[in-house]
Parts: C-alpha cells; structure tokens; sequence
C-alpha cells in the first residue's frame, strides 16, 4: 500500500508541474472552496469517511486515496459519474450513489466534483 500512496504521490507532484501557472478565477476559487465544505461535511459529502484527502484528518481507507484526481479524471463528466452513481464503474461498490440517491442536489455535485478533481 506504501508504494501505491507513492508512486500516486509521484503522480500528483508530476500533474502539478506540468500545470499551467495561471491562478484560479475567483469564482473557480469559490467553487472549490464550496466543493471543499460538501466534502468534508458530514451530512453531505463526508468524502474524508473512506478517503484520504489533503486537508482531512483520521481519514477512512475503504476507498482510493484522492490525489492527482486531475490526472485520474480528466474528463470532469467522468469524475461527476463515478461520484453521483460509482455503480456504473463497479457494480459491487459501497460508495453510495450522491446523486441518484438525491444526498447530494446536482448543484451540490457539480461543485463536489469540481473541488475533487482540484486535489
């Protein structure tokens, strides 16, 4: 488990680097920060849970470390699919469905998913 929270550790530093320079807008900043105060509450995202995550702490490790989650999920609308139905991706998943289950409204989710993919 060490050398995956490495080599996705290697995989992070290396997204960041080939990052463009340029700062968030302020609303993207808003955004995220909104994303951010889903995930971590515990009646709406409570991502920390079974993820490690920057920021949390006493995270969960049921499920996969969010990091590098850009390089993961380019594609926003895949990361939006595995988060509101993990289902369709693993049909045997825990993670519960946000959206199809209606815990989190599709605005809650589209900023959900924008914070994650920041990680």
């Amino acid at each position: 488990m060490q050398n995956l929270y490495r080599a996705l550790s290697v995989a992070a530093l290396f997204g960041a680097l080939m990052a463009p320079m340029g700062l968030a807008t302020a609303d993207e900043a808003q955004v995220i920060k909104e994303g951010k105060a889903i995930a971590f509450n515990k009646t709406k995202g409570n991502c920390i849970a079974c993820h490690m995550m920057d920021g949390g702490d006493m995270p969960g490790n049921i499920g996969p470390p969010l990091i590098a989650m850009k390089a993961r999920f380019p594609d926003l609308a895949k990361l939006r699919e595995q988060i509101s139905d993990a289902r369709g991706m693993n049909p045997n998943t825990i993670m519960p469905p946000f959206g199809t289950h209606g815990i989190l409204t599709e605005a809650e989710l589209d900023k959900l998913v924008v914070y994650i993919q920041s990680l």
